[in-house]
């Protein structure tokens, strides 16, 4: 089992920092909706749902907007939306890779190709930065979830791969398809989480100065900022001071 990962950190505090509370609801409830409508809408029966709905209470949504989602799906909203990911390179050679789900392939796809363009990126071919990534499921606990051998222990026990413990939390790494499972008997014996979800975990990263992360940074706003654009991922890597600096900044 591996040691803290800093791009593990980097993205869990970006996401909670940046995201602006209304858009991050609209892309939840999207999610649920979609989750919904391809398997079951009860959560307990459609492992994908049960996930989403988790993701949302973590981030606060109320149950009034989660049952509304849940709703959409069976009065055939969000029929025409399709899941696509774009992949490319940001400033410093850094790998992206861009999770949309829309109901226009066309209109998204020319304004991920223009937002890479405009902040020092390229988009690439599908498949392009793909391979310095696996699809993992990820399980993260605040530090008061126990010490690193409690959370260790638990997580062997629950099937995971591997854990990631600092100051800061424990993140619990498994296969994308035991994530449910996994997620399951973690709360078993640790309790609710703070975060389940599935991800692109990095296999290489890159290294950046300050000015390369803060121009990344800039291009990874604005995509997130597209209402398309459910999530971002990215390989890159920075110092215990480039870290300060982005959180001082």
């Amino acid at each position: 089992m591996a040691g803290h990962s800093k791009w593990a950190n980097i993205q869990h505090r970006k996401g909670r920092q940046d995201a602006a509370r209304s858009k991050l609801f609209s892309k939840l409830s999207k999610e649920i909706t979609v989750a919904a409508k391809m398997g079951d809408p009860d959560p307990d029966k459609n492992p994908r749902l049960r996930l989403a709905v988790k993701q949302a209470k973590a981030q606060s949504m109320p149950n009034d907007n989660i049952d509304r989602a849940i709703k959409k799906a069976t009065s055939g909203e969000g029929e025409g939306y399709e899941e696509v990911r774009y992949e490319g390179y940001g400033p410093g050679g850094v790998a992206l890779i861009v999770e949309a789900m829309t109901d226009n392939r066309n209109r998204t796809a020319s304004t991920v190709r223009s937002t890479f363009g405009k902040h020092g990126g390229n988009m690439g071919e599908t498949g392009s930065v793909g391979f310095m990534f696996e699809r993992k499921g990820m399980v993260s606990y605040p530090a008061e979830a126990g010490d690193a051998d409690t959370v260790m222990m638990a997580a062997i026990e629950a099937g995971a791969e591997d854990v990631e413990s600092s100051e800061d939390g424990h993140i619990i790494y498994c296969a994308d398809t035991d994530l449910n499972d996994v997620a399951t008997a973690l709360e078993a014996e640790l309790g609710e989480s703070e975060e389940t979800k599935l991800i692109w975990k990095p296999t290489t990263t890159t290294e950046l100065d300050l000015e390369g992360a803060q121009k990344l940074m800039r291009l990874i706003d604005a995509l997130e900022d597209d209402d398309d654009i459910q999530r971002v991922t990215s390989n890159f890597e920075v110092s215990d001071d480039v870290m300060e600096q982005l959180g001082a900044a």
